[in-house]
């Protein structure tokens, strides 16, 4: 809240308006607050509004102090505090309360100075990072530019296994280049370099770790238990370098994979916060007294894959027959119940500085559709393998299947069960579904899923003019130029690719109305995992 909400505030003196957030602190309610001003022979309509914006404003201030219970959706014996390492939900809010990046992303996806206190460069190929002064891990050992080549480097290693290391190959060097200087030099320019280093993989770590067990880091909180799998406990970093902050005394952390059991914890007051829920769970939290829904827009997304190479999406007039039968909006209200924005059949989403608005939205068109399925020569049943493993996948498939039949088009549903559907379904059938989490830059995005050769090509969509487009924006520095240069991108992909998204889904979270300062930050859900520094118990 901004100060100057609070108008009548002002008419106080500052040793005044402290008195009052002082007797707030020790529990006066504002009916006491106006007891206390009337007492002093003030105007009986100024006082109550006086007590009203000083109980609003203190009501605003984040205290210290406190535990937070979180549940998160994901939890695995594979889960590390080694941020090379992390893959999952819970592993990057984990990561988020013990490191820091070089920069962070905020509520736009804009890199914010975090460890390096600036960050230029004139070319977009060789960055310099001044770092941040008086900053020490946990424990106690200062910040220099060692432990930044360290982290930076060890993603190259393949011996290190970094779950970032194709981001990582662009980076030909780091190197000390003053006291608190580090230079960054890639192999091809990319202005994007400061979005990538505010990502979880990149934390900064001490030179020379091997065993991450300690979880030692530079950020908000401390590790006191970890346990993977099943929990951890932090507790507040008292020599953090943000002043004044985090505010927790400390967190536990466990992963519940059933979110009925997420829902059920929450409500039943053994957790103050939950990642993921479904839509027809909100209705529940929102009717429960002293609970509410963080929503947070983001580019997740699930997408139908028509594979270009094999079957009948290799033939381009049955990908746009199946592209004209999506009916995007019946799929977002009844499907995501509202929770979702249309999608165009390309990746970007609205969230996100360089998305294409000006792209002509595809409606569901059924005489469109059955001109091109009959143009294909497509006939007989068509195999639709869907599966819970990708979000809301079997409801769409569903939709799809009662609309292709209007145009005498006979989609068979295949079930797959969750297990092992990411490893042996996901990019291997002709026709199916995928899912993608939000990524934090559109080239990130973009080159792991579009590019012609990325091993997570779903549709084996190929383009030599958008791959010299991707290359050529990631050295552009100019930000008009750059945004023209991702709407081509967008467009081809929404012509060209294999690859029909019928909407973006909106992240939600079910938090107790006591836990204050959660925003959205479309990275991913609990403030793109990093809600442990910025959220406080409200007593």
């Amino acid at each position: 809240m901004d100060h100057n909400d609070n108008t009548e505030l002002d008419l106080l003196s500052a040793s005044d308006t402290a008195g009052l957030m002082d007797c707030l602190k020790r529990g006066a309610s504002r009916r006491d607050i106006l007891k206390m001003l009337l007492a002093g022979g003030m105007q009986a309509t100024l006082a109550g509004g006086l007590a009203t914006s000083a109980a609003s404003a203190y009501a605003q201030t984040p205290r210290r102090g406190g535990k937070l219970r979180v549940g998160g959706d994901t939890a695995s014996v594979s889960d590390t505090l080694d941020p090379a390492k992390q893959s999952n939900k819970t592993d990057y809010s984990r990561g988020t309360m013990l490191y820091n990046g070089l920069t962070a992303l905020d509520a736009s996806l804009t890199p914010q100075p975090a460890l390096a206190e600036s960050f230029i460069s004139k070319d977009a190929r060789v960055w310099v990072f001044k770092l941040r002064r008086g900053v020490s891990f946990h424990d106690g050992k200062p910040l220099t530019p060692a432990d930044v080549v360290f982290s930076l480097m060890r993603h190259k290693d393949p011996a290190t296994a970094s779950k970032a290391k194709t981001l990582a190959d662009q980076i030909e060097s780091v190197k000390e280049t003053g006291p608190n200087e580090v230079t960054v030099t890639l192999t091809a320019p990319n202005a994007d370099l400061p979005v990538i280093v505010g990502t979880f993989h990149f934390h900064i770590v001490k030179a020379g770790t091997t065993d991450f067990s300690a979880g030692i880091g530079t950020g908000p909180y401390k590790l006191k238990e970890f346990t993977p799998g099943i929990r951890s406990v932090v507790v507040r970093n008292d020599n953090y370098w943000k002043p004044g902050k985090p505010y927790l005394d400390e967190i536990e952390f466990v992963g519940i994979g059933d979110e009925n059991a997420r829902v059920n914890a929450l409500l039943s007051g053994g957790l103050d916060l939950v990642a993921n829920l479904n839509p027809r769970s909100i209705e529940r939290i929102k009717g429960s007294a002293g609970f509410a829904v963080l929503e947070t827009p983001s580019g997740a997304y699930t997408d139908l894959i028509l594979r270009k190479d094999v079957g009948p999406g290799s033939n381009p007039d049955f990908v746009l027959a199946m592209k004209y039968l999506m009916d995007r909006e019946v799929m977002r209200k009844n499907i995501a119940r509202g929770h979702a924005v249309l999608g165009n059949d390309q990746p970007i989403d609205p969230t996100n500085p360089f998305y294409l608005a000006g792209l002509p939205q595809r409606q569901m068109d059924l005489d469109k559709a059955k001109y091109h399925l009959q143009k294909s020569g497509v006939t007989g049943k068509i195999p639709l393998v869907c599966s819970a493993a990708a979000m809301y996948s079997v409801d769409i498939a569903t939709v799809l299947q009662q609309t292709a039949q209007r145009v005498g088009l006979d989609l068979e549903l295949k079930r797959m069960p969750p297990e092992g559907y990411w490893s042996n379904q996901w990019l291997s059938n002709p026709v199916g579904f995928g899912n993608v989490n939000p990524r934090p830059s559109a080239d990130v995005l973009l080159t792991q899923f579009f590019q012609s050769q990325a091993a997570w090509n779903e549709s084996r969509f190929k383009s030599e003019k958008f791959d010299q487009l991707l290359t050529a924006a990631r050295a552009e520095i100019d930000v008009g130029k750059r945004k023209q240069m991702y709407g081509d991108m967008q467009t081809i992909i929404h012509e060209e690719a294999g690859i029909g998204i019928p909407m973006f889904l909106a992240l939600l979270d079910g938090y107790s109305s006591k836990v204050k300062g959660l925003s959205p930050i479309p990275l991913g859900g609990m403030m793109g995992y990093s809600f442990a520094e910025h959220v406080w118990l409200d007593s």
